[in-house]
């Protein structure tokens, strides 16, 4: 069984940033594609970025050229920073990792934006 921690959420003003991590025990890489997913109040699940083990990335448009996913040297994180954040960014965030046909989700972290 795959177990993911989220951690960095919290408050910041519109502006400022924040770093998400997510960790699980071995190595990340051994997945097909590691993302981030965000659930805004209201709102469905919606997806945010990911990143493959070769380190390509993709972003949703909305995020795109402010936020960045990497994968720390050992492979045991996966990293969103988070800059000029923006009072619709406010959501619960995930990480979520695919094996094979298997998805795997974290419990999430809140990150609120005030304006």
């Amino acid at each position: 069984q795959v177990q993911l921690v989220e951690s960095g959420g919290g408050l910041v003003q519109a502006g400022g940033s924040l770093r998400l991590s997510c960790a699980t025990s071995g190595s990340l890489r051994r997945f097909s594609v590691m993302s981030w997913y965000r659930q805004a109040p209201g709102k469905q699940r919606e997806f945010v970025a990911y990143i493959t083990p070769a380190g390509s990335t993709f972003y949703e448009v909305a995020v795109k050229g402010r936020f960045s996913v990497s994968i720390d040297n050992a492979g045991n994180s996966m990293s969103l920073q988070m800059n000029r954040l923006q009072p619709e960014d406010t959501g619960v965030y995930y990480c979520a990792v695919m094996e094979g046909s298997d998805s795997y989700w974290g419990q999430g972290t809140q990150v609120t934006v005030s304006s």
